[in-house]
């Protein structure tokens, strides 16, 4: 189930920045007291007790600017808005109504979008006289906040999702038995849209569109040697039979999204550009996402040796934490390197979902234990009893003892190392939880 898009919009210095920051509990976007410092979209997860979405931070917006650097942050906001499931118009309660926010109160009125009207910085202000003014923009009630000290912003947000998750209930949420979900992945322009025409093309079997929305990414149903594949597609693929040239559409909450709900990620990069920090940024996220993940250079054959090796050293130094995946380089336009790709995709989905029993883990982390135990920290030292599993996709590994929160990062490694190598967990992230058993004398005295 896709996590819900909230966009913040309105004119330059508002707090809408502020707001990201407090939505997301981080300092991801810039904020600094000086008109139009935003002018790219910004994204992050958020999360309000058992709530997850994604927040959408865009520069200021004028949509009537016709030429600049003013009319490329209208076209930002205008695909931020596009995406999102419900809009937060933000004002300045201080400063009042300008023209500028009637112009976007007209337009977000004409798209007929869920639309709340925030009036941030109304700390200290009397919510009767001060916020009349904002009712004559004609989007209903006025929803005092102070993003600065957060103040308003729990009631905003349930306000905001409440009627996103009774829709969200509503959806068909029965996945396919057998069906693995594979999203494509990576900046514009790496060569996405090649690569899946290629394969729709080579596999000559029915592909088509499933109903999807500007927000949605498209799913493509196809078969390969008897295996049911969903492709997620984040690249904006066109109905078959009329186009098949690769048009780019780039969409970071398309991306998001199709990570979030594929069980395996093949990330795209661009041998003629290296690792970029967008690439890196993907990446992240799908870690983050517990994804099993395929990495896969594109343009290979595009580049000469010494690119090569810097794209190689690029993959090793900024994706160094993606080393349990698989590496292939292929050019989609060339078909080369293709047929190799289904092998990794295949082999990170199994990992993925690898059934560990509890006799075999708990064997294999005393023998761990036995040919290097755990550094003593101060007076304790942590001593591990038994493992079991405890999750899929991606893998989780619970590990019961005593003092177990003294266990150092270095040590976890080594345990991960052990583990993968014993069920060839490849191309899948792996999770180490400790869980320190409770004296239970200890409770007593307590009592």
């Amino acid at each position: 189930m896709r996590k819900p898009v909230m966009a913040l919009v309105g004119r330059p210095n508002v707090g809408k920045s502020t707001l990201f920051n407090r939505l997301t509990k981080s300092r991801d976007a810039i904020v600094a007291d000086y008109a139009g410092l935003t002018r790219d979209r910004h994204y992050g997860n958020a999360r309000q007790g058992r709530r997850e979405f994604i927040v959408v931070d865009t520069g200021g917006f004028e949509p009537d600017a016709a030429s600049g650097i003013y009319k490329e942050m209208a076209n930002q906001t205008r695909q931020a808005v596009a995406e999102a499931d419900v809009v937060v118009f933000v004002v300045d309660a201080r400063q009042g109504v300008s023209a500028q926010d009637h112009d976007i109160a007209n337009y977000l009125r004409r798209l007929g979008k869920p639309c709340l009207l925030v009036a941030n910085k109304a700390e200290g202000l009397l919510e009767g006289a001060q916020l009349v003014e904002f009712y004559e923009l004609g989007l209903g009630e006025v929803h005092p906040v102070s993003a600065a000290h957060g103040q308003g912003i729990r009631p905003l947000v349930e306000l905001a999702l409440e009627p996103l998750d009774q829709s969200r209930e509503d959806e068909d949420t029965e996945e396919q038995a057998g069906v693995i979900k594979l999203a494509v992945a990576g900046r514009p322009n790496v060569g996405k849209s090649t690569l899946i025409n290629v394969w729709l093309g080579e596999e000559r079997l029915v592909a088509f569109d499933l109903p999807g929305t500007t927000r949605d990414a498209i799913s493509v149903p196809f078969e390969r040697n008897g295996q049911k594949f969903e492709l997620i597609d984040t690249a904006g693929l066109r109905r078959r039979g009329k186009v098949f040239e690769a048009i780019e559409k780039f969409s970071v909450v398309k991306t998001l999204q199709a990570i979030e709900s594929a069980h395996v990620v093949l990330l795209l990069i661009d041998a003629t550009q290296g690792v970029t920090d967008q690439d890196a940024h993907i990446a992240g996220y799908i870690l983050e996402n517990g994804r099993a993940v395929v990495l896969a250079i594109n343009k290979w054959d595009a580049v000469d040796d010494y690119q090569r090796e810097l794209v190689k050293r690029s993959i090793e130094t900024r994706l160094g934490f993606l080393k349990f995946a698989n590496l292939h380089l292929i050019s989609a336009q060339k078909r080369q390197g293709l047929g190799p790709l289904w092998a990794s995709i295949a082999q990170a989905y199994r990992a993925a979902n690898c059934k560990m029993s509890t006799p075999v883990l708990t064997r294999l982390l005393l023998e761990s234990v036995q040919f290097q135990s755990p550094k003593r920290a101060g007076m304790f030292r942590p001593k591990m009893r038994y493992a079991h599993q405890g999750g899929m996709n991606p893998p989780v590994i619970v590990i019961h003892g005593n003092s177990l929160e003294h266990v150092t990062d270095a040590y976890k490694r080594y345990l991960e190392g052990r583990f993968r190598r014993e069920f060839d967990l490849v191309g899948t992230p792996l999770r180490i939880e400790m869980k320190t058993s409770v004296n239970p004398y200890t409770q007593n005295a307590d009592a």
